[in-house]
Formats: C-alpha cells, sequence, structure tokens
C-alpha cells in the first residue's frame, strides 16, 4: 500500500470521511498534469445538464472520462503512488477505477450544492474515494470543497443534486449540529480525498482566475454491482461500468484494477 505513513491521515478519513494529504505530489510533476489535462479537454466528453439544474451547471465546467479520450491521462488517472494512496486510506489492499474527471470552477463561477457523491453509484461496498486534485495552487476564494464531518456512514437524503436537495442537506446540517471542515489554501502536490458518502458541496469562485482541478474516483477491489435503485445508478452502471450485471463483479474493462501493494 505504498510506503508512505498515513496513519494520521487515515485516522483523519475514518472520523471525518474526509482528509487532505499534504506534498503527495512534487509541484513540478502536477504542473505536468496540468499540460496533459489541459491538452485533452477540447476531445473530452463535457456535461450538459437538462433544464432544472441551473445552479449546478453553472457551478463549473465539468469533463468525464479523459483517460478514455485521450491517452496521455492514463498517467494521470492510473497513477499508480495515487491509487496505492488511496487504497492505504481505505484499508484495502487494491483499488479499481471508477472514473475521472475534470472540474474547472471558471472565475465568478458558483456554488457547487451539497450532494453526496455515492447515490450515484451502484455498487455494494463503501470502500469509495474521490481524489480532488487542484492542478496549481489555490486559495478558498477560488472555490474551495466544504465537507459535513461524520456524513460519510451511509445516505442522508435520496436526491440527486439540485438547489432542492441543496437546500434540504443546508436545513439538515443546521437540525443536527453538524460540524463543516474545509480544504482551505492547497498548494499543487496537495490532495483532497472523500469518501462516497461524505456530504460536501464547493464554494463559488469569486476571483477573477479559474481554478483547475482533476479528480479520479475508485472503489475497494471485489466490489459488485447491484440493482441499481434510481435513474442516477441505472446511468452510472450503463456508462462507468459498462451494463455489468447485479451480482457482477466491478470489473469492465474501463474499471483497471490499480494501487496494487
Amino acid at each position: 500500500m505504498g510506503t508512505r505513513d498515513l496513519s494520521e491521515e487515515r485516522a483523519e478519513l475514518d472520523r471525518d470521511g474526509q482528509v487532505v494529504v499534504r506534498g503527495l505530489l512534487a509541484a513540478t510533476e502536477v504542473a505536468r498534469f496540468r499540460q496533459i489535462v489541459n491538452g485533452a479537454l477540447p476531445t473530452a466528453f463535457k456535461v450538459e445538464l437538462p433544464p432544472g439544474n441551473e445552479t449546478y451547471q453553472a457551478a463549473f465546467d465539468q469533463f468525464l472520462n479523459l483517460w478514455q479520450s485521450d491517452p496521455a491521462v492514463r498517467e494521470v488517472t492510473l497513477h499508480p503512488e495515487l491509487a496505492r494512496t488511496a487504497a492505504s486510506l481505505l484499508g484495502v489492499d487494491a483499488v479499481r477505477v471508477y472514473h475521472d474527471q475534470a472540474l474547472y470552477k471558471v472565475a465568478g463561477g458558483g456554488h457547487t450544492p451539497w450532494h453526496q457523491d455515492q447515490w450515484y453509484w451502484p455498487l455494494d461496498t463503501d470502500r469509495t474515494i474521490t481524489m480532488w486534485l487542484p492542478l496549481h495552487d489555490i486559495e478558498p476564494a477560488m472555490g474551495d470543497l466544504e465537507f459535513a464531518a461524520g456524513t460519510h456512514r451511509g445516505p442522508i437524503g435520496d436526491q440527486a443534486i439540485s438547489d432542492e436537495a441543496d437546500a434540504f442537506y443546508d436545513r439538515h446540517l443546521a437540525d443536527a449540529d453538524i460540524a463543516r471542515k474545509s480544504t482551505g489554501p492547497m498548494r499543487a502536490g496537495d490532495a483532497s480525498f472523500h469518501m462516497g458518502w461524505t456530504l460536501h458541496r464547493a464554494n463559488p469562485n469569486v476571483t477573477d482566475s479559474d481554478r483547475e482541478v482533476m479528480t479520479v474516483i475508485w472503489f475497494a477491489d471485489g466490489a459488485r454491482v447491484v440493482e441499481p435503485t434510481n435513474d442516477g445508478q441505472r446511468l452510472d452502471r450503463l456508462i462507468w461500468l459498462r451494463n455489468t450485471e447485479p451480482g457482477e463483479l466491478a470489473a469492465s474493462e474501463i474499471n483497471p484494477l490499480v494501487g496494487v501493494g
């Protein structure tokens, strides 16, 4: 599971559902990744949402599965040390790639509503994790992530990301008096990791510079596909699990095994 001692970071992840690993990569390597990802955007699939998702649509530009549309991005998405870090934080022997995405919050971009990622994932495990890797130094004013600490143990609401869900989660956090934590300033080479059920949002970008972030989602090797329970999971099974049937291992050709050892 890699050579770096992540015991403190793993304890924080277990407690809060999120942790920032400082200095995970060299700044020079991240600078190269930034060039690779920016070069892949013209051919990447950009998400365009239907009416009713205006806040989410205005929050950022979202590009999906770059490593499939541009082979150069494999260096990022299939990076062995990043995957080993994810496996170590989860306490598993190896992980598989679910998918990657580039999230570019443009200057003046609005907030990203509260949501739980795993609402969309038809998997039988909670050993899932997302890495949020800034491609340059970022300050909170550029749209840092905010997390509801300790909300990683299961679903809170049965809702897709939306303005209505955002209001629902705001009320829930206030009523339950749940503490919030944010990523704060991050240097190139730092990476935030959060569990699949961790409730989170992103603040608006109130600067005149774009905020460029690359993300990768992994799940524990050995996870199986479950019967989808909502439209988001039905779509995810088709796209990210290549229509793998419920009960089968989540191990399609686009879910490679990484992070071994």
